[in-house]
């Protein structure tokens, strides 16, 4: 026997309508992508390589390119062979890196990392000041209301706030109703713990990015917007807040025992309690861009403090960094419930595994 659901007519209507409407909705919707890269070029290999990138970004229909950090080689390792790379935190660096970022079509945008001014003290060829090579990289990666790249885009600074008006490299804008914010966040603990003019940097600086993330949340909500993503250079290191549990799960295969090694001490731990915050208040995607210890990956590695499960909105993507050269696509779909999709571009002048010895 072949049953029949009789369903009443304004019933069908209105489903009818729903349908409609959804569909005219979705119409208006078209996605759109954008590229990740960081921690490139450090050598003269990676140069070459990071040639091959820019072809492969410059051929894609990217709505802008974003570099979350180091781009150029930590100057201890060049201290020991400075045959391998071009010689860091000096002048000559900044306008080459410079002329190679405007070589990209699309709009560029950069956030500064710890290989870019912080850890520049240790240069041997040349005396370096950190505190004077960030001035310099403000003045320079960042024109008054504009991103750089050969196609620019309006972006907002945060030197529109009086109290953080030095912070012209943490900026902020909007593509078809989904918001994007940097946030300048370094490695080597955020530049905390090594002299006190360092620390006075380090917490002036924390102020600012907290401050802005804030924003950013509030601006993403007053907006409506569709998500959020914060893009910065350093990994804050989330395993060290995972509850205990997780952290075991995580450990205990590796180090042979089921709890985590001891937390140590870092300069992260109010940007992550910041953004755990905002996000128990946050309930749509947002997703954390970022490079410095050069292991591509995705994962959702933040978690409540009240449910002690993680947040299934958050998604961290680190993107690939030196000895690898390749890039990043995203993906902002608004007809994915998860609005974000992560593909690793393995640019092929640059795969090392088939090459022939």
């Amino acid at each position: 026997m072949k049953f029949q659901f009789l369903v009443p007519r304004r019933h069908f209507l209105s489903a009818a309508l729903v349908a409609t409407l959804s569909a005219t909705a979705a119409q208006g919707q078209s996605a759109f992508q954008f590229g990740l890269i960081g921690d490139m070029p450090y050598t003269k290999v990676q140069e070459r390589e990071f040639g091959h990138v820019i072809a492969e970004l410059n051929r894609a229909d990217l709505a802008f390119v974003v570099h979350v950090g180091d781009f150029q080689f930590d100057s201890r390792p060049y201290n020991q062979n400075p045959s391998v790379a071009a010689m860091p935190c000096v002048d000559e660096s900044y306008r080459n890196i410079l002329a190679t970022f405007q070589t990209i079509r699309h709009p560029f945008v950069m956030t500064p990392g710890d290989n870019d001014w912080t850890d520049c003290w240790p240069l041997q060829a040349q005396k370096t000041d950190p505190l004077a090579l960030l001035a310099k990289i403000r003045t320079t990666f960042y024109p008054d209301g504009k991103s750089l790249g050969q196609r620019t885009m309006p972006v907002e600074s945060q030197t529109q706030t009086p109290q953080f008006a030095k912070f012209r490299e943490n900026l902020r804008w909007s593509i078809d109703g989904v918001a994007f914010a940097t946030l300048h966040i370094v490695g080597s603990n955020d530049n905390f713990g090594r002299t006190p003019e360092m620390d006075a940097e380090h917490r002036e600086r924390k102020a600012a990015n907290i401050a802005w993330m804030k924003e950013a949340f509030a601006r993403a909500k007053s907006d409506n917007s569709r998500g959020l993503v914060l893009m910065t250079q350093a990994n804050p290191g989330f395993e060290n807040y995972w509850p205990a549990g997780a952290r075991g799960r995580y450990f205990g295969p590796f180090v042979g025992r089921s709890a985590a090694p001891p937390k140590p001490d870092s300069a992260f731990d109010d940007y992550i309690a910041a953004l755990q915050d905002e996000l128990e208040a946050y309930d749509k995607p947002v997703a954390l861009l970022h490079g410095d210890t050069h292991l591509f990956r995705i994962d959702k590695p933040l978690y409540s403090k009240k449910t002690n499960r993680l947040f299934e909105n958050f998604t961290r993507v680190e993107t690939f960094g030196w000895p690898d050269t390749h890039w990043v696509q995203v993906t902002v779909d608004p007809a994915n419930p998860q609005l974000f999709r992560f593909e690793a571009k393995m640019v092929a002048e640059n795969v090392v595994n088939r090459r022939a010895p």
